[in-house]
């Protein structure tokens, strides 16, 4: 009996050792990196620099669904290169290659609920989830996502519909930028203003001024939440933005930059432009830039040329501005040099027709003016009499009315005025964390205008735009000018 007894205690320890030993080695199989979190679908690598024809464009939806996705799941296993660094114990020189060359690696994007992989092209599409009509159309997001860690910039155009040079910037800045020889990100977005674009209109189909109306509220009007999903579903994703506008109203535009001066990074972000003219201003409440400078996202705004009309030289110049800006962020490698090395900073003021009829200029766009020089002349069609325009300020022309009938009051004339070196902050570096930082203050903020009504029926056009109105220019300028007498800044 003792025998059997002892035995029996034998078989029931070889028994629960034996289920322990199973237990531990299933657990050791089981990935614990697969539960934690639902992966996102991986966007589609696409040849951004060959055109294509709309079959093509159909295939990836089709294949989507497929084993399309399956395969690009195999390039996963990159995170094996860790194992190389085992024959490192041994050589100390090749130890010193293995480690230098980890931080290489970048990390997928992730944006509007796919992830973007490194080395990556693909296009994406963002939707406001509310719409005056009821249905809106996908708007394209173009994404490069480069091999090598680095910022994110992010290029928009056409938050006013009727602004065609900037649909054009993106279009060759994006389509001629590599994966792999990238380092970070560039989203870039041809036409946020879908519906203005469709009908050839600076706005919404419900009159308003997107770009009077960021960083947007979830629960105001049609403007001010579709602004709401651009800047929460996009803009906090980037660590830069570069805002493409045009002149508006029959306006035209030297190509030029216009930043908030006090702002280091900012600062840092103009002189990437080469000798382009850069205008000292915070910009009006609600724009897209300065929305995104409040959250802690380096924000410019490139001008360049007239609204309905493509014009060369002003596309040129913006691409040749935004490719010189990615090699100073340290994303391309490849340098334009530029006539001058340094950007000349100005502030600004109007000149206004002080009486109604045909407008027709003098000067030329870039010329520089002295005080008392003759800029225009405005003459009634009906009585012929003929209203001098003339300089009352020393500068350069930046903007100008092109010609045509203008009412008492209108802004004619945009005069540059050189700005003292003390009113410009020293640079500072723009680094690939303020995406990061800007997200964590957008929900402070977010948090205290929740309490605030949407906005009031009177934010139709032309009622905000007078507000903006620079006014006379000062010296020390204390508290920086806003640019637009009638919304054209940004």
């Amino acid at each position: 009996m003792p025998l059997r007894s002892t035995m029996r205690h034998s078989r029931h320890a070889l028994f629960l050792a034996t289920a322990l030993a199973s237990t531990l080695a299933l657990g050791l199989t089981e990935d614990p990196d697969d539960p934690q979190e639902v992966p996102l679908p991986k966007a589609e690598n696409l040849k951004l620099d060959e055109p294509t024809t709309e079959e093509a464009l159909n295939k990836p939806r089709e294949q989507e669904p497929g084993d399309d996705g399956d395969a690009q799941q195999a390039p996963a296993p990159e995170p094996a290169k860790p194992a190389e660094d085992k024959p490192a114990a041994g050589d100390n020189s090749e130890a010193g290659e293995e480690t230098e060359a980890e931080p290489v690696a970048a990390k997928p994007l992730r944006l509007l609920g796919s992830e973007v992989p490194p080395a990556t092209a693909t296009r994406l599409a963002w939707s406001p989830s509310q719409h005056f009509e009821g249905v809106y159309s996908n708007t394209a997001v173009l994404v490069v996502n480069g091999a090598k860690p680095g910022p994110t910039l992010c290029l928009t155009a056409a938050v006013h519909g009727d602004e065609l040079n900037g649909i054009e910037t993106v279009r060759r800045v994006l389509y001629n930028l590599e994966p792999a020889s990238l380092s970070g990100a560039v989203i870039g977005v041809p036409i946020v203003n879908l519906q203005g674009f469709h009908r050839g209109s600076r706005y919404l189909t419900d009159r308003r001024d997107l770009n009077r109306h960021f960083p947007g509220h979830p629960h105001g009007s049609s403007a001010s939440r579709i602004a709401h999903s651009f800047f929460n579903e996009v803009i906090v994703n980037c660590d830069a933005v570069v805002d493409l506008h045009t002149g508006s109203f029959y306006r035209t535009n030297l190509p030029q930059l216009r930043g908030d001066l006090r702002n280091p990074k900012v600062v840092k972000m103009t002189r990437g432009f080469g000798s382009t003219v850069v205008l000292h201003s915070d910009g009006a409440e609600g724009t897209l830039r300065r929305a995104a400078v409040e959250a802690g996202i380096p924000t410019v705004t490139l001008e360049a040329g007239a609204p309905m009309v493509l014009d060369e030289t002003s596309v040129s110049h913006s691409v040749k501005g935004i490719r010189t800006l990615l090699n100073q962020l340290g994303m391309v490698s490849k340098f334009r040099l530029w006539g001058d090395p340094e950007p000349v900073y100005y502030n600004s003021t109007w000149q206004r027709a002080t009486t109604g009829g045909i407008i027709f200029s003098e000067v030329e766009l870039g010329e520089t003016v002295s005080k008392g020089d003759l800029l225009g002349t405005v003459t009634n069609p009906i009585t012929n009499v003929r209203k001098e325009i003339r300089s009352e300020h020393n500068g350069r022309i930046l903007g100008m009315a092109l010609n045509q009938v203008v009412q008492p009051g209108f802004a004619a004339y945009h005069i540059g005025i050189q700005a003292p070196q003390e009113q410009i902050s020293p640079p500072e570096e723009v680094t690939a964390d303020t995406a990061e930082k800007s997200a964590a203050g957008l929900e402070s903020s977010q948090q205290e205008t929740a309490t605030q009504p949407a906005e009031a029926a009177g934010e139709e056009e032309g009622l905000e735009e007078e507000s903006a109105d620079p006014g006379p220019i000062s010296e020390k300028m204390a508290k920086p000018q806003a640019v637009s007498p009638e919304g054209e800044d940004d």
